[in-house]
């Protein structure tokens, strides 16, 4: 019984930030918001969500004390990316106003909150935004994106052997994917599953012909190969930047937005390698409105959403340029709990509260007694 049960307001207001969860904490780095200075350079911030909380914290800036331990702190970005192994997160690419993209690896220890720049060698993928990563054992697989110096989509793969700290270009046999920016690229198994994005149709440079394609394309990392694969009878309107997780063996996506469309979605899709299937899913409860640009992270089982931007209400879901940025949050549980079901009950059938468990009580107003503050949050009955 998939329900989206709670929708907290009053976090970070993000857009096009990356975000992995390491037990109950959810780790968001940078990203933009309109409005905000990103041309005055500086840190990259670091906000971490308690999931058993239900609280934001904002990390403290990292005191450098030279110019040269400075260089091991990412500058302020966004459309970069997020993979944890072990203990240490890895953000790679992205760009900002000022200082175009980057490649440059960069790691982060959730124990002590320090930054450091690993030696790394090889063939270091050119400098690009809008790519996507993912862990596989010890590697790091690196897809696509838009690579700043040749002005393209990119439909390579590179790869970094963390125990080596050596990047090497794939020799990928098969048909690739086509070049591509702000898709997904998920790890199922030992296969690496590619969907969406914006491409362009008549190759690897952007012009007026954007083109989203809807169809998986596969990637096995034990051949180095694209498969040949069959095409779903049901498929999910083509889209990008929108957010793609595995569970239980299948593959997810939410959200995302389509330029040929002019329309921005707040679907739930679950894709079955075994069948090479699609299948819209329906939780209950009041999820998020149509955006584009959010996270997704899961913790146990549950998928904390956040952030992304959607058109101004007085828009419709269309609209690529008047948008409103998000500073809310919505968890999706595949298995809530009793006491979850509890509140959930009492939001449903207005019971009163007096003489109910302290931590299945609402409090005034509909908060939790265990919060307080900007944060607003409400069940999703």
């Amino acid at each position: 019984m998939w329900r989206w049960t709670t929708h907290l307001d009053g976090g970070p207001r993000r857009v096009n930030h990356a975000a992995v969860s390491m037990g109950h904490k959810v780790y968001s780095f940078g990203g933009y918001c309109s409005g905000d200075d990103y041309e005055t350079l500086r840190q990259i911030d670091v906000h971490v969500f308690n999931t058993v909380s239900l609280r934001w914290m904002k990390l403290p800036p990292v005191r450098t004390g030279g110019r040269e331990h400075a260089r091991d702190v990412p500058y302020m970005r966004y459309g970069h990316t997020a993979v944890l192994l072990e203990d240490t997160i890895y953000i790679w690419g992205g760009r900002n106003d000022t200082e175009g993209a980057c490649n440059v690896l960069y790691a982060f220890h959730v124990n002590n909150h320090r930054w450091f720049t690993p030696k790394i060698s090889g063939t270091v993928p050119g400098a690009r935004d809008g790519h996507s990563a993912c862990i596989l054992g010890k590697a790091m697989y690196i897809f696509g994106g838009y690579e700043q110096l040749a002005d393209c989509f990119s439909n390579d793969i590179h790869k970094l052997d963390t125990t080596t700290m050596v990047w090497s270009l794939v020799n990928a046999r098969g048909t690739p994917a086509r070049w591509r920016d702000f898709h997904s690229a998920t790890i199922v198994g030992t296969k690496m599953f590619v969907f969406g994005g914006r491409a362009d149709r008549f190759g690897p440079f952007h012009s007026s012909n954007e083109i989203y394609c809807n169809k998986i394309k596969v990637f096995d990392t034990e051949t180095n190969s694209w498969l040949n694969t069959a095409t779903a009878q049901l498929l999910p309107e083509g889209r990008r930047s929108h957010s793609a997780f595995s569970y239980n063996g299948e593959l997810y996506i939410f959200g995302g937005y389509n330029a040929r469309l002019d329309r921005h979605f707040n679907d739930l899709w679950k894709f079955n390698p075994e069948a090479f299937s699609w299948k819209k899913v329906e939780p209950l409860g009041k999820g998020p409105c149509p955006r584009r640009r959010q996270c997704c992270c899961l913790v146990g089982d549950r998928i904390i959403l956040f952030g992304g931007t959607s058109p101004c209400p007085d828009q419709g879901m269309g609209d690529e340029f008047n948008l409103m940025d998000h500073s809310d949050l919505y968890i999706l549980d595949f298995s809530p709990n009793l006491k979850t079901l509890c509140k959930l009950a009492v939001i449903n059938y207005s019971l009163d509260q007096q003489g109910l468990p302290h931590d299945i009580s609402l409090g005034q107003g509909g908060l939790p007694h265990n919060l307080s503050g900007c944060v607003i949050m409400s069940l999703c009955a």
